[in-house]
């Protein structure tokens, strides 16, 4: 089987997918090193909580931005967000004009983790370009981009194909 420019999609050397599941869970083990020093289980909830504490900083956060944010369903944000509530990172607070909406809130010990998730990040977004030219690294951001816009269209299809039927 071919992909639209002729390159064999089933040579291992073309499997773009497989490179990234396999980044992927080197990130996954990567940020689980030093999980015990801040009782947060998965990169997921480092991520997700690394966004609320620096975007609440500057606007309000509900479960829909980060949703957005990080390209997850719902069911996947509610889980993770339900995780951080309930080891105590984050409360959910009504909002006055429309109850239903609860904002993210980052309690007093997510803000005592803030530096470490921080540092953790930062360690391995260096280690991550460590040996890499900008220009190439520019190049990479560019098409993950593309990839990740390209998956996120064809979903929308589906889902409408799904609503249709």
């Amino acid at each position: 089987m071919c992909d639209m420019n002729g390159r064999d999609i089933l040579d291992p050397g073309h499997d773009v997918g497989r490179m990234i599941n396999t980044l992927s869970h080197q990130l996954k083990r990567q940020m689980c090193i030093h999980e015990s020093e801040d009782s947060l289980k998965t990169n997921m909830q480092r991520l997700v909580l690394h966004y609320i504490l620096f975007q609440s900083l500057q606007r309000d956060i509900y479960q829909k931005d980060v949703e957005k944010e990080f390209q997850i369903r719902r069911s996947t944000a509610t889980g993770t967000l339900q995780i951080l509530e309930k080891n105590g990172f984050i409360t959910r607070e009504p909002v006055k004009e429309d109850a239903r909406l609860k904002r993210l809130v980052p309690t007093e010990k997510a803000k005592g983790v803030r530096k470490h998730i921080l540092e953790n990040i930062r360690y391995v977004e260096a280690l991550l370009v460590q040996g890499i030219p900008e220009e190439k690294l520019a190049v990479c951001r560019e098409v993950l981009e593309q990839m990740s816009e390209n998956l996120s269209v064809d979903e929308k299809r589906r889902e409408e194909i799904t609503d249709h039927e």
